[in-house]
Order: structure tokens, then sequence, then C-alpha cells
């Protein structure tokens, strides 16, 4: 690792992929042979190091299938007391939550990044009908 801090960068690799698996995209990173540290979890791989190497790597495994692997930096390394559940008594990590609802968008996501590279016209929508006073104040009070 280097000795500048600043120069160290987690990310989180997420594979919502029908032709990659979890484990294809690790061991990409596996076999990179490049000093880094990485950590599977439940959502996804997570790989630590120098900047460069990092983004090296992980867009090795984009590159796998660029639609439907997503990255997202994590503003915290792997053990940072600020986010270890040791350290805070348990439960899950802050944003554990709105990461897995995130998750849940990715197929859909990348089913739209699909359909743009192959250009595919965009549905139009249009809702030219008004909400009448009378269904707005019936939601307002509904609430």
């Amino acid at each position: 690792m280097p000795e500048n801090e600043e120069d160290v960068i987690t990310k989180l690799v997420v594979i919502s992929s029908d032709s990659v698996l979890p484990i294809d995209a690790a061991m990409k990173i596996y076999e990179s042979e490049t000093s880094i540290v990485i950590k599977e979890t439940c959502f996804g791989t997570m790989v630590t190091g120098p900047r460069e190497a990092v983004n090296r790597v992980v867009q090795e495994v984009i590159n796998l299938d660029k639609n439907h692997i997503f990255v997202k930096e994590r503003g915290f390394p792997p053990g940072d007391e600020r986010r270890c559940r040791a350290s805070r008594g348990g439960g899950p990590r802050p944003g554990f939550h709105y990461l897995r609802e995130e998750i849940q968008t990715l197929p859909m996501i990348g089913r739209a990044l699909d359909d743009y590279d192959k250009e595919v016209p965009l549905k139009e929508t249009t809702n030219k009908k008004k909400l009448e006073v009378e269904k707005l104040e019936e939601i307002i009070e509904s609430t």
C-alpha cells in the first residue's frame, strides 16, 4: 500500500449480469496480481489499494459486461471504526439499507443501458390530463 493514505481508495463492485457471476469478477481481480485487498461481501466485492491499481483492476472487471457491472467508491476503508459494526455495537452498517435498495434497481438500469447501446428509441409518455383540484385535496387529506 502507498505511504500516503489519500492514494488508497476502496471501490465496491456489484454484478447484475446474466453472463458474469460475482465469482468471475472476483477471480479477475485475484488474477491481476496487484497489491490490492479484496473482500467479498453479500452485495459485491470491495477492492482496496492504490488508486491507480484499483482503477485499473476495476476497469478490467467492468469490461466483462459494461452495462451490468456497477462500481461505487466507498468513503471509508474496510475496518474503519466509523463504519465497523464491531466498534458500533453491531447492527447493519450505515448506508447498508440504501445500498440494498440501489442494488434492486440495477437490472433495470442495465437493460436501459443495453437499449441505449442498441439505439432503441425511447417510448414517449405524455400525461395531458391535469390533476383535478378535488383529487389533489383528497390525496393531501389521506396522508
